[in-house]
């Protein structure tokens, strides 16, 4: 299984075969992707199947910088 979704595959997912719609598409749904040189989105795979290290980037809570020292990322 490829690393990034098939172009059938975002056609799919955002029920549009134009690039620019499909790009209009992803904005909409919130899906993370980049454009490639022909101006075609490239989606990661992960962003859609919830990998594990986006389970644990979303486990992590914020801590905010105090007198402009950070903890750094706390985990439960």
């Amino acid at each position: 299984m490829s690393l990034f979704l098939t172009a059938d595959e975002v056609a799919e997912l955002t029920d549009c075969r134009r690039k620019s719609r499909q790009i209009d598409a992803l904005r909409m749904m919130g899906i993370a992707f980049w454009v490639n040189p022909s101006g075609r989105p490239v989606v990661a795979r992960a962003s859609i199947e919830g990998g594990q290290l986006f389970k644990e980037e979303r486990d992590m809570e914020w801590t905010p910088a105090i007198n402009g020292v950070r903890n750094g990322p706390q985990t439960n």
